[in-house]
């Protein structure tokens, strides 16, 4: 893990939050009515667009199999053609059905049952499936689990790597402990801090930088990061 220049990684860290909150205000993610809608989406969303990821869901929702136990019912084919804009459909298909059968064979169906109980069992849980990583298992639990877990996505990483919070070689669990250590465990405080950072590289911290106008422009960094 590398430190800000000057030392102070925390301080960094806790002085984005508010200057990104006081620029563009509450984003009001996750964008999903539900919180099936929500975990369908956080797996669908792997290595897609969002736009993709909206199609996908909309075709699930005419075909009425946003819920648990009509995601039980279909066939493995049936549910990989209805979310094809997705993108390695047939992957998220197996990743879907995966999480289903758990939730199930578990759970009986009941995701609040699924969430509960300590973090990082759940968090250890959630991993055992099948297709759930870290960053997928942290924004179901955050979420829709309204568990204080942070979201390491690759827009985060590249607004701390550049400036000067992490390296390139930082491993996602030591990214996410840095931001927990650096920012008191709250639910909505870690839901606005993740989609703030999603909305500013997407604005301003893309892979080739923008930043005139950035509500970070007058910290410390380096755009070529």
């Amino acid at each position: 893990m590398k430190s800000v220049r000057d030392g102070t990684t925390g301080d960094t860290i806790r002085a984005i939050y508010p200057r990104l909150l006081r620029a563009w205000g509450p984003q009001g993610w996750w964008p999903a009515d539900t919180a099936t809608e929500m975990v369908v989406g956080a797996i669908l969303t792997q290595n897609t667009a969002w736009p993709n990821v909206e199609r996908a869901v909309k075709n699930l929702a005419e075909a009425n199999r946003l819920t648990w136990s009509r995601l039980r019912e279909i066939s493995q084919a049936d549910l990989a053609e209805l979310i094809r804009p997705s993108g390695t459909f047939r992957v998220k298909a197996l990743r879907l059905k995966a999480f289903v059968r758990f939730l199930w064979r578990f759970h009986a169906g009941d995701l609040d049952n699924m969430l509960c109980g300590n973090l990082e069992e759940v968090r250890k849980r959630l991993l055992s499936i099948h297709g759930i990583g870290p960053e997928t298992a942290d924004a179901i639990i955050l979420y829709a689990g309204y568990r204080p877990t942070f979201v390491v996505d690759a827009y985060t990483r590249r607004v701390l790597r550049r400036h000067y919070a992490i390296d390139h070689r930082a491993s996602y669990e030591s990214v996410r402990a840095l931001l927990q250590q650096s920012i008191r465990a709250d639910v909505g405080v870690y839901q606005e801090y993740h989609a703030l950072l999603v909305e500013l590289a997407k604005r301003h911290c893309r892979v080739k930088a923008s930043c005139d106008g950035c509500p970070l422009e007058d910290l410390p960094h380096d755009n070529a990061l």
